[in-house]
Parts: structure tokens; C-alpha cells; sequence
């Protein structure tokens, strides 16, 4: 019997109904591919491929195969690799997807380990191959993706999923429905790719320093996150029509595009 692997952060899904819902979530049709992360036992791999043309899936471990493939038997529109996600290429993973005459909508979809969610969710949304990213994750990390400014859970990574994709939660799913159960309860979010709202060089080093130091006044936390002295930084905010006392957790991104025109000139 299968033992899940601590160290690859596995927790398989075990309910159908969950793994139908989250398929239906995805928007996942027969006009889509479908790249999938961490097939497990591939419950949700199947519920995916009865509703898109076809499905990608990669796991990680290799001990896992045979009963995946095993599990998967029935469906010929899905196609098994293995491989290290956070390691995948996911521009030529898409390529995969262009044979013949019809173009498929491309779509991602994954129940992402723990212990990887935001190093990944990051190298998916960079990637900027998806349409819609649909993921279930902690729920507490659900919350900071889609923060506002002023609350508690909003920070530096807010910003940078917010900056690429309208970001929403879709339902939360209770431990019970994993095996072996987590201690937390989960959150099916999907992330609609868009026009990224700031395109300017400096934004994640900007928002990376506002929120290093997050109970600092905005203008000290820059100057020590730039290397700028305070008046410089002072003159900026205030030509920007901000506080310099006020911190970066208050900021909208809006606010923070116009810092970086500011320094620009």
C-alpha cells in the first residue's frame, strides 16, 4: 500500500464530488488543454479530462506511476509526466498542446503542496502561458492572494499575484477530504490572467522594500530598500500624492505605480 511522502507535501484528494467541482471551477472545456500539477492518485486528473481535450499532468514521484497510470486507464486524452514542477518549463509544457489545426485555450490546474505554494504560483504566473490558473491551497495563503490594502493579510505577494490576475476564491474545502487529512482547511482560488496593471522595472523591488520592514514609515523603509536618502524619497511620495509617514500595508497598487513613475524621474 502506498505510503504518502512527507518530504513531497502529499495530501491526496479523496472526494469526488470535490475534485468534479474543482473541474467545473477551472473552466476546463473541449476546446482547452489542460496542464495539471501533482496527479497523486489522479482523482482530479480524471475529472479534468472528462471535461477538457486534453490533460498534461506531472508528478513528481516516480513511485507513483503505476497506480496512476493504472487509476487513468480508461482515458486516452491524458498524457503523464514526471517531473519536478518547480523545475517544468511551462512555455514548451504549452507547446505540447499546438499539434494539428486546432487551437486549444490553455489552462493550469493543481492541488499544490504546502510547502511550495508561493515559489510556484509565482513561477506560474511569470510563465504567462495560462488563461486561468485554478489552485488549491492553504486557506490562509488563499486570503493573503487576495488581500486588500490596510488588512492584515496583505503583503508583498499580494501584489504581485494582484498586479497579473484578478484574483478570487472560489470555496473552501475541509481536511476531511484529503488523505492523509492536513491540519488546515483548504481553498480552491482561480487566478484570471490579465494586462499586468504595472509594467514598470522597478515595482517588486518598490514593493519589496515597502513591506521588509512592515510597522517602518514608508519613507524610511524605502530609503533603506533603494539606497535613496530621505528627502529624495519624501519629495517622491509627496509629488505622488502620498504620505511619506503612512506604511506600505496602506498602499493600493495603484499608489505604488506612481512611486515608481516618481523615481523615474
Amino acid at each position: 500500500m502506498y505510503k504518502a511522502k512527507k518530504y513531497f507535501g502529499q495530501n491526496f484528494l479523496t472526494d469526488p464530488k470535490i475534485a468534479d467541482k474543482i473541474a467545473e471551477t477551472s473552466g476546463a472545456d473541449r476546446d482547452c488543454g489542460v496542464i495539471e500539477i501533482g496527479a497523486g492518485r489522479g482523482i482530479l486528473t480524471a475529472a479534468l479530462a472528462r471535461c477538457a481535450a486534453k490533460v498534461i499532468s506531472l508528478e513528481i514521484d516516480r513511485e507513483l506511476l503505476p497506480e496512476l497510470v493504472e487509476n487513468l486507464k480508461e482515458y486516452d486524452n491524458i498524457e503523464i509526466i514526471n517531473a519536478d514542477a518547480r523545475k517544468a518549463d511551462y512555455a514548451a509544457l504549452c507547446a505540447l498542446f499546438k499539434t494539428g489545426e486546432k487551437s486549444l485555450r490553455l489552462i493550469l490546474c493543481a492541488n499544490l503542496p504546502y510547502n511550495i505554494t508561493t515559489p510556484l504560483l509565482a513561477a506560474i504566473l511569470e510563465a504567462d502561458c495560462f488563461e486561468r490558473v485554478t489552485v488549491m491551497i492553504q486557506r490562509e495563503v488563499a486570503q493573503r492572494l487576495c488581500a486588500e490594502a490596510g488588512t492584515p493579510d496583505y503583503g508583498a505577494f499580494s501584489l504581485f499575484v494582484q498586479n497579473r490576475a484578478e484574483v478570487k476564491t472560489a470555496f473552501t474545502v475541509p481536511p476531511g477530504c484529503f488523505t492523509p487529512a492536513p491540519k488546515v482547511t483548504s481553498a480552491v482560488v482561480t487566478l484570471e490572467r490579465i494586462p499586468m496593471r504595472c509594467t514598470h522595472p522597478m515595482f517588486e523591488r518598490v514593493v519589496r522594500a515597502a513591506f521588509a520592514q512592515r510597522r517602518k514609515q514608508l519613507v524610511n523603509a524605502l530609503s533603506a530598500g533603494l539606497s535613496l536618502n530621505r528627502s529624495a524619497i519624501t519629495e517622491v511620495l509627496t509629488s505622488a500624492g502620498i504620505d511619506p509617514q503612512a506604511r506600505g500595508e496602506t498602499l493600493t497598487l495603484e499608489d505604488f505605480a506612481r512611486i515608481c513613475e516618481g523615481l523615474e524621474k
